[in-house]
């Protein structure tokens, strides 16, 4: 299972997943997680009014242009999109897999952070072994 947010370091995790499902024969997962906005209003939380905007339907194209540019043509890639948060999300999904890749900053990473605050939580939280490609 991969963690990919269309950054770089997503991205290289990707192909480091990959060669690793082909060196094992295991099944390759990519994970890109959405999260929709809330306001807090009267009632709660809620959904802000916005025309147009779908952020699962985002984070969709992101996950297929970056299996599209980091995999092989045909290679055999399971594409999930749960919401939430995406540490907890990411560990979430990886119970029952092998290993969780992720990169080790991604695109909300303060520079020189040697890792984000999602790797960080993969690596505290995740129920299996998790890879953390760096640069």
């Amino acid at each position: 299972m991969v963690g990919v947010d269309g950054s770089p370091l997503s991205r290289e995790a990707l192909r480091w997943a990959a060669r690793l499902s082909a060196v094992t024969g295991g099944p390759l997962e990519a994970v890109t997680v959405w999260e929709f906005p809330a306001l807090l209003g009267r009632d709660g939380l809620v959904p802000p009014p916005l025309d147009g905007f779908e952020p699962e339907g985002r984070a969709a194209a992101v996950l297929d242009e970056c299996l599209a540019a980091a995999l092989s043509p045909g290679t055999a890639v399971r594409r999930r999109l749960p919401a939430g948060r995406p540490g907890p999300a990411l560990v979430a999904v990886a119970a029952g897999a092998t290993a969780l890749v992720v990169g080790s900053r991604g695109r909300s990473a303060p520079p020189g952070a040697p890792l984000g605050t999602v790797a960080l939580h993969c690596v505290d939280h995740a129920p299996c072994t998790v890879i953390v490609v760096r640069e």
